[in-house]
């Protein structure tokens, strides 16, 4: 099977398209959801919660399953996961029923996520950068077409479910491109690479922690930001088209600053642009949310969103041999979804304590204040020693 360059980008885009709908278009339908299925803040935090949880504990199976099943077989299977649990959706009548398709809707995305950027590092190893931008402008781009249509398909429909089943139609185009255009699996377990090997570098720990920090706030800002604002007298539809411009802008930024970070190996000073403009706007929110919505969103995705994807641009630098960057990509991302899944729920407790969502956003600024400090380790000279080669299992 010849891989066709072209059709590949294509299937690229339209499976990150299917990775992040499911859990951005929970928030606009918030209040339908919890009033028939009875979720509470903390149930309703559980549907991001669930999903962000299983990325991360399955990322770390992103090796395995690659030298076991291959990368090609992997991803497939796990498109279908997305589209059987999206049209699950339709048939729920209780907020654990809701939560079960949470979690294999995360299951699926998580599989994705952990082997889709080494499949990008070998086909597409002189453009890593592009791509990947391009993988995280359409994977923020369908947090954006996922807050904006659930709405409108649930008023189409006469009902929310139909605001979550609609998913399952763009998950089964993504697998049939999918089965298309991914290169051939070859299983090769002479390069099964060891896990351990990876987590006793420190250098693996602080890329799991960065990415979860900064990942925590998109967690939080996708299940949050359209109740936040609907406090604030947003109907359901405007604060899910305040998400879609967030989320938009997220992949504007995805796309456009690693090609921008491109000519330069350091891609530290892009990183704190990004950091910089999340302070901006995690302060917004709290301290003056209804001076400029449209702005504070603007930055706090902008700044989201290219911080993602040179998050997983850095990771896959780290070391030039495809497989074994493709490996540390999936163990950062599974470390950082798992410390990433708790904010929602953190959030809701403070609002419940506090009586407003002022104390969450305080906390991630703080979280990126700290993600500032950490990047400062992060110079391209100290890769080589902080990853080197990795043992490979036997």
């Amino acid at each position: 099977m010849k891989v066709n360059a072209r059709w590949l980008l294509l299937a690229v885009a339209l499976i990150a398209l299917n990775l992040r709908p499911f859990m951005a278009g929970i928030g606009p339908l918030a209040a339908d959801i919890g009033r028939h299925t009875g979720l509470g803040l903390r149930g309703l935090a559980l549907l991001t919660l669930v999903p962000m949880l299983l990325m991360g504990v399955f990322a770390f199976a992103g090796p395995w399953l690659q030298g076991r099943f291959g990368a090609r077989r992997a991803v497939v299977a796990a498109l279908i996961l997305l589209a059987v649990g999206s049209a699950l959706r339709l048939f729920t009548h209780s907020g654990w029923q809701l939560v079960g398709t949470a979690a294999v809707l995360g299951l699926g995305a998580a599989v994705v996520q952990a082997l889709l950027p080494g499949i990008v590092k070998r086909q597409f190893p002189r453009h890593v950068g592009v791509v990947m931008g391009l993988y995280s402008a359409m994977l923020m781009g369908g947090g954006a077409l996922g807050a904006q249509v659930a709405p409108l398909a649930a008023a189409a429909g006469g009902d929310w479910h139909w605001g979550l089943a609609w998913m399952a139609v763009p998950a089964l185009l993504a697998v049939a491109l999918a089965a298309r255009s991914l290169p051939p699996d070859a299983p090769d377990h002479q390069n099964s690479l060891a896990v351990t090997a990876y987590l006793r570098r420190p250098r693996v720990w602080l890329l799991m922690l960065c990415f979860g920090l900064v990942n925590g706030g998109y967690s939080t800002v996708v299940a949050w930001l359209a109740p936040f604002y609907q406090e604030h007298g947003w109907s359901a539809a405007g604060s899910g088209t305040l998400l879609a411009v967030l989320a938009l802008s997220q992949a504007l930024a995805a796309l456009g600053l690693p090609m921008l970070a491109g000519r330069h190996k350091d891609r530290r000073p892009w990183l704190w642009f990004t950091l910089a403009l999340q302070a901006i706007g995690f302060a917004a929110l709290a301290l003056w949310p209804d001076a400029a919505p449209l702005a504070w969103v603007v930055l706090l995705g902008a700044g989201l969103g290219g911080c993602f994807a040179l998050s997983l641009i850095v990771a896959l630098e780290h070391l030039p041999d495809p497989g074994q960057a493709g490996a540390l990509s999936a163990l950062m991302q599974g470390g950082g979804f798992l410390i990433a899944a708790s904010p929602p729920w953190v959030i809701a407790l403070l609002r419940d304590a506090t009586g407003g969502f002022r104390a969450g956003w305080l906390m991630h600024l703080a979280c990126v204040a700290i993600v500032a400090l950490l990047y400062g380790r992060m110079a391209p000279a100290s890769y080589p020693g902080a990853i080197r080669v990795v043992p490979r299992a036997t």
